[in-house]
């Protein structure tokens, strides 16, 4: 029997580590082959080059798609889905997969969605149907209505698939796949990993510390080097161990990179600020899972904690909308609020975990349903009366 070729398409750090277990269960599945592609920062070295560790971790890369043009500009993110739909044609063509398999909402993966679609390749989608905020939430929706099934992460997003006008027999909401793993995770740091990664204060992996991501908000773009100044203000009036990983490569990270280096360079002496390009997505997850508080904007942040309890001060308005457990407190992107809700966190302690993202069961079945569906090119509007 041959065995049905799922294409894995990786454009940023976060696609790897939520697709980490996907791709082993696709491996594990007898009537499944796995293809890699990776795109987008995946391949960029100021973003810690993560394909290098898609291959350390024992998958093999086969196509690589250059597609980012380099200025940080809603212009420059508008032309790199243009080179992205170019260049996805090409290797899709080429590796000519069963299913393209996409996760997200990011504009990288709408332009290989565009390729596969006019291509008549088969599209499987996860994480559809979310409320994501920013430009992003019209490129998941957009990937929805390019994708054949749909392996939305909660019931809700499931719902909302549904409702727009997709066919309930291609929905399938077995939970966000990054909570595989997260639950069986220890919180063991390597001794060196602020000191030996990244620049910055010589901070030790296995004391207290606090965790930031902050990308830019493209709806917002211009105001990005204010908020960032906001946070690191926050931060600075509590002078806590903190490790901040670099934006995404999103309109305005430029803005958001320089603001960090400028307070650097201000501070040399500083004590607390340590900044780290990237971290492997185990290691990313047992930091996640350690930190006293998590604060920024990733969806990181909203969904992955929900498998461990970790306290998160969500800033501003990029995830507006999402669904978040009780772990997760919204703020405006003001020094004052900012202070606040960490410090309420710190006096309520860790959470409990939630099954709002799932049960850390979704990648096998995932695996399971890509390998059982009859596959269909021509897609229909999946009219429902009453709603």
């Amino acid at each position: 029997m041959t065995k049905r070729k799922i294409c894995v398409i990786l454009v940023d750090r976060a696609n790897y580590g939520r697709m980490w277990p996907v791709m082993h269960a696709i491996e594990a599945h007898p009537d499944l082959e796995l293809q890699t592609v990776c795109a987008g920062t995946m391949l960029l070295e100021r973003f810690g080059l993560a394909a290098r560790i898609v291959e350390q971790d024992g998958f093999r890369i086969d196509g690589r798609v250059y597609m980012e043009l380099e200025g940080s500009i809603p212009t420059t993110m508008a032309k790199s889905i243009g080179f992205a739909t170019i260049e996805f044609a090409s290797e899709l063509q080429r590796l000519a997969p069963d299913i393209a398999l996409i996760i997200g909402d990011r504009y990288e993966a709408l332009g290989a969605v565009i390729a596969a679609a006019y291509q008549n390749i088969c599209i499987a989608h996860i994480q559809g149907g979310e409320v994501s905020g920013s430009i992003d939430e019209c490129a998941r929706h957009a990937i929805t209505k390019f994708s054949h099934f749909h392996f939305p992460s909660t019931a809700r997003a499931a719902e909302y698939v549904v409702r727009m006008g997709e066919n309930p027999e291609t929905v399938f909401s077995f939970g966000c796949p990054v909570g595989d793993y997260i639950a069986a995770l220890d919180t063991d740091l390597p001794a060196d990993l602020f000191t030996g990664n990244g620049v910055g204060a010589h901070l030790d992996s296995s004391q207290p510390f606090y965790l930031v991501i902050f990308h830019p908000v493209t709806t917002e773009f211009g105001i990005e080097t204010k908020q960032a100044d906001e946070i690191l203000a926050a931060l600075a009036e509590l002078k806590h161990p903190t490790v901040w990983l670099w934006p995404n490569i999103d309109a305005g990270a430029d803005n958001i990179s320089k603001t960090l280096r400028r307070y650097r360079e201000k501070h040399p002496d500083n004590e607390w600020l340590h900044l780290i390009k990237n971290l492997e997505p185990e290691v990313f997850q047992k930091a996640l899972k350690k930190t006293v508080c998590a604060i920024g904007n990733s969806s990181s942040f909203i969904r992955d904690t929900t498998f461990s309890g970790t306290p998160v001060v969500l800033v501003g308005d990029r995830q507006e909308g999402r669904e978040v457990a009780e772990n997760v407190v919204p703020v405006e992107c003001k020094r004052t609020s900012i202070v606040n809700a960490i410090r309420d966190h710190e006096a309520k302690g860790r959470y409990a975990p939630s099954t709002l993202y799932g049960n850390g069961t979704a990648a096998r079945q995932i695996a399971g349903k890509l390998a059982e569906v009859e596959l269909y090119v021509q897609k229909r509007l999946h009219y429902i009366k009453d709603i």
